[in-house]
């Protein structure tokens, strides 16, 4: 009897529990080693249990080294600050903006729309339209607004084609009921028309074995029919909501500004290694919208395999299906009109902010930012100019429309003109924007900071030695596998913040390009496929589509498994050749490896078989 009661007053009260027992079960670690080390640690490990717990709001608990590394004499308070609002930051601010921008004048779901129509509406190809759509969308805006805003328009088509199913199999019905109608008016004909005894046996013995009750027969077929119909409903429900996520965590992969992950990976990874080279907007693309449409196929295969049957015959019972989606997808389309001049602005303002991302500094040529030699120019700079030409230009032509009017009378009568609102407003920024995640961004680059500067990231680089007797392939797939199940559990940005500075600390001590174990992981904290807790996208389509967890866990794992093989491969192939993996960077060459003897040298510099790795 105590037991239950005891878990009933944990239920409620667990997060207490936590945040009391955690501080004070870590306390020996610094008390037993009163080092700046174990100080820095006693932080580190504190704000990972909170992170994975969330046992505190996320971005609460990425304040605390604000007060923590300042009362324990790791940072001083200026430092910690400095580390919320900088150039990554503004630069993740910077293309939240856009996006806000995209959504609020409505150009996103213009995009959805017009590209469904343009890939087709047979189940297959409906399923890749809504991925590939999905997919680009969630490369410049946020993967929870995407999902959200694909949410209702697959929700729409899956009711047409349900609709659409039920009147087919009611068709191919028909024809049974009728025959059944028809031969008992013919039993009831040749009733009347017998007179002797051998022919009424015969047709009272037609007449039994037909159904007696026409109504019975007829409920019981349209049972049988919304039985069949929301049986293969269910699966495709699945099927197409399951894709929508998929699409949205794998499309953030693609730009680096597509996730907080993967600035969460830039910022640390340009504190630790300040002079690196090599990393930027153009180049990341490079390797990893190949890697992103990669992975959207291998997806929108399994798919097939599991809830639609790959090498099925094409049904062609119900041609009318494709054509009344088609119907569907062209009103909704109709219903935003032609293109306004709002959205032409936004819209070519995104393309200019990619174009002024993508050709600062691409590396194959010389980029714009070389016609400034005098100043570093980062990704941020032209994202803000882009988001302050957006509140100055006018959402529509009013202003020029005053002076071509003619109408002079009207001019005179003196009606009241207001002015035109900007192509995004203040207060629609303020309440959209994600506050709490650009907080979570500063307070891991904070703790990458504390890290760096207390010397626990060289105590943890020592420990680490021992992997370099692996494959440098095995090594990543391991930390492949256990950033993407460990983002199962917990928020990927947070996963990618205790992660990444550790990685980066490893890729010192083994001698390896810090690419080549930072970038696999930063990637697979996108890949969280199987439970619905493990990112935004997930617990939506679960919520919208009702699905049992178990369906997503069965077609989840297999995804975890193929995304993170095929990234090994890729990486060890196209990446080598893209980040130039071969030879370990002197940029990333430790301070305190530089300034040893050979023989401290000759610790830190284990070296690894690349043959084995090319061959992969």
């Amino acid at each position: 009897m105590k037991k239950p009661a005891l878990l009933d007053w944990i239920r409620p009260h667990w997060r207490s529990i936590i945040i009391v027992l955690a501080p004070l079960l870590l306390m020996p670690l610094p008390i037993i080693s009163p080092t700046k080390e174990a100080r820095c640690g006693y932080v580190v490990l504190m704000m990972a249990i909170f992170w994975m717990t969330e046992a505190l709001p996320l971005a609460v608990t990425s304040l605390f080294p604000v007060v923590f590394f300042p009362l324990f004499g790791v940072l001083s308070t200026e430092a910690v600050c400095i580390q919320y609002l900088k150039e990554t930051n503004m630069m993740f601010i910077g293309g939240l903006v856009v996006a806000i921008a995209i959504e609020h004048c409505n150009l996103h779901k213009r995009i959805a729309l017009k590209v469904l129509l343009l890939v087709g509406t047979s189940p297959r190809l409906l399923m890749l339209g809504f991925m590939l759509n999905t997919m680009f969308l969630s490369m410049w805006i946020s993967n929870t607004a995407c999902t959200a805003m694909m949410v209702p328009i697959l929700q729409a088509v899956l009711n047409e084609l349900k609709e659409s199913k039920m009147m087919a199999l009611r068709r191919n019905s028909s024809l049974r009921i009728s025959t059944i109608t028809s031969s008992r008016e013919t039993v009831s004909e040749n009733q009347e028309i017998a007179k002797n005894g051998k022919e009424d046996a015969t047709i009272i013995h037609f007449q039994d074995t037909i159904p007696t009750q026409d109504v019975v027969t007829m409920k019981q077929v349209e049972e049988k029919l919304q039985r069949e119909v929301d049986e293969k409903y269910y699966r495709d429900t699945i099927c197409y909501y399951l894709a929508i996520a998929y699409a949205a965590n794998i499309g953030g992969t693609g730009t680096i500004t597509g996730t907080g992950t993967n600035l969460t990976f830039l910022g640390i990874f340009n504190s630790v290694f300040p002079n690196a080279t090599g990393l930027n907007f153009a180049t990341w693309m490079i390797f990893n919208v190949p890697m992103m449409l990669l992975n959207i196929l291998m997806a929108w295969i399994w798919l097939q395999v599991m809830y639609m049957g790959l090498f099925r015959k094409k049904n062609s019972s119900n041609p009318d299906n494709s054509k009344s989606v088609r119907q569907l997808i062209a009103s909704k389309y109709k219903e935003l009109g032609p293109m306004s001049y709002h959205e032409a602005n936004v819209l070519a303002l995104f393309i200019l902010l990619i174009l002024l991302w993508f050709f600062r500094k691409p590396d194959f040529i010389p980029g714009w930012a070389s016609l400034f030699p005098s100043v570093k120019i980062d990704d941020s700079t032209p994202a803000i100019l882009v988001v302050i030409i957006m509140f100055i230009l006018p959402s529509k032509l009013d202003f020029f429309k005053y002076f071509l009017d003619k109408d002079e009378k009207s001019k005179a009568i003196g009606q009241k003109r207001s002015a035109s609102p900007s192509l995004i407003d203040w207060p629609t920024v303020q309440r959209k924007l994600p506050w709490g995640l650009v907080l979570m961004l500063g307070g891991g680059f904070a703790m990458a900071q504390a890290v760096k500067e207390s010397g626990l990231s060289f105590w943890i680089g020592q420990q680490l030695v021992g992997l370099s007797v692996l494959p440098l392939w095995l090594v990543v797939t391991i930390i492949c596998l256990i950033a993407t199940f460990a983002t199962e559990v917990s928020s990927n940005t947070a996963i990618a913040n205790i992660l990444l500075p550790v990685l980066a600390e490893m890729s010192k001590v083994v001698r390896q390009h810090p690419l080549y174990l930072m970038m696999p992981a930063t990637l697979c904290c996108s890949y969280s496929f199987m439970l619905p807790v493990a990112t935004p996208p997930n617990a939506i389509v679960a919520d919208a589509s009702k699905m049992k967890t178990i369906d997503m866990i069965k077609s989840g794992v297999v995804m975890n498994f193929l995304t993170v093989g095929a990234l090994v491969v890729m990486f060890n192939t196209l990446g080598v050749i893209v980040y130039d993996l071969k030879d370990f960077p002197s940029w990333a060459e430790p301070a305190i490896i530089a300034n040893t003897t050979s023989v401290s040298k000759a610790i830190f510099a284990p070296s690894f078989n690349h043959s084995s790795v090319l061959s992969l």
